[in-house]
């Protein structure tokens, strides 16, 4: 289920301290770092460098226009994929 479009995109109030705290420096090489998977990529952060906690590290993500609208969360995945165990075993001729 969605979230209510009255309520407006979901975002961790420190997510924008931080973005704001980034745009006012002079550097604008690194990135943010934050834990929140939750909170929803605004038009704001478009070209801004993330690195979002997975649970054991910070997983880097550069926001670009086709990720407004999604989360945090989906750019960085918890779990690591290692294959199947029958694919390893026999190879058919």
């Amino acid at each position: 289920m969605s979230r209510s479009v009255w309520k407006g995109p979901f975002l961790d109030g420190y997510v924008i301290k931080k973005v704001r705290k980034f745009q006012e420096s002079d550097s604008q090489k690194g990135s943010i770092k934050i834990y929140s998977r939750r909170s929803t990529i605004i038009p704001d952060f478009v070209g801004l460098r993330f690195e979002v906690h997975n649970g054991r590290n910070f997983v880097s993500v550069l926001v670009v226009e086709d990720m407004v609208g999604h989360k945090f969360g989906e750019f960085a995945p918890t779990r690591k994929f290692l294959g199947h165990s029958g694919d390893k075993k026999v190879k058919k001729k």
